[in-house]
């Protein structure tokens, strides 16, 4: 029986498949972007992580390396820049060999109050959490077919399912990462590309527990959960690492919670 307790933090599977693949994870260097890192270096994959956050992802990188995993590689890019987050893609595709798993994970969830958003900062949201999730793909995909296939994982959340206040343009972003995933399903399938999304719940990252949530927020959260358990950022990268895996070889167009069940 497993024992029951809110400190326990799943070790990464294992999946003998992934040694060796060349995977990009967008938003790599906190929060739940680090668990997927992580949890793909310790299946020997070949990882490139993208932010902005120069400090976190070389203290990361440091890490991983100190722990005898396959040192992942962190590059530096503002994924708003269209232009040079898909010329990012290809100099991977270029150094590393075509990379076969796209974890499109960066996000920004800043709440804003309802009569303050602008255009401006609605567009924001929009580029930050929607736009680089398309253009991602579009500039991995030649690199996947010339490999034969390949897995893409896009992030979206719960929080356009549930509804929160004063997130609307992330909420909208969030969605619409369910009808591209779909789409890009249909359209890549006949390739072997897989595309798939998950949605993390209430995932209490530290960004979350500085910014948001009280004890009883989180108790809140936990008696709306089926199991009563935070789920962890090592939690969603399980759930990555299958999809990305041969395992998952005939699973696409697919929608994952990862929520313990949150109503």
């Amino acid at each position: 029986m497993p024992e029951k307790t809110a400190a326990r933090r799943p070790e990464a599977a294992r999946y003998p498949s992934l040694k060796g693949r060349v995977t990009i994870i967008t938003g790599g260097a906190s929060g739940i972007g680090e668990a997927f890192v992580r949890a793909f270096a310790q299946n020997e994959a070949t990882v490139v992580f993208l932010d902005i956050q120069d400090e976190p992802a070389k203290a990361l990188v440091e890490d991983i390396s100190a722990h005898g995993h396959p040192t992942p590689t962190y590059m530096h890019c503002d994924l708003t820049d269209i232009a040079a987050f898909q010329a990012t893609i290809r100099s991977i595709g270029e150094r590393f060999g075509a990379a076969t798993v796209l974890v499109n994970n960066a996000a920004n969830d800043q709440r804003q109050a309802f009569a303050d958003v602008t255009p401006e900062s609605f567009d924001r949201s929009i580029d930050i959490n929607l736009r680089p999730h398309f253009f991602g793909a579009q500039a991995v995909v030649p690199q996947m077919r010339s490999a034969g296939g390949g897995s893409i994982i896009n992030v979206s959340s719960g929080a356009w399912v549930g509804g929160i206040a004063d997130l609307q343009a992330y909420s909208a972003a969030k969605a619409g990462i369910i009808g591209l995933t779909n789409s890009l399903a249909r359209q890549l399938g006949p390739d072997r590309i897989r595309v798939n999304a998950l949605a993390p719940g209430a995932v209490m990252t530290e960004r979350q527990m500085r910014l948001w949530h009280t004890p009883e927020s989180t108790a809140n959260i936990l008696a709306q959960q089926c199991i009563p358990e935070p789920v962890r950022e090592p939690d969603v990268a399980n759930a990555a690492l299958f999809l990305a895996a041969d395992e998952s070889r005939l699973i696409t167009k697919q929608f994952l919670y990862v929520n313990a069940g949150m109503r």
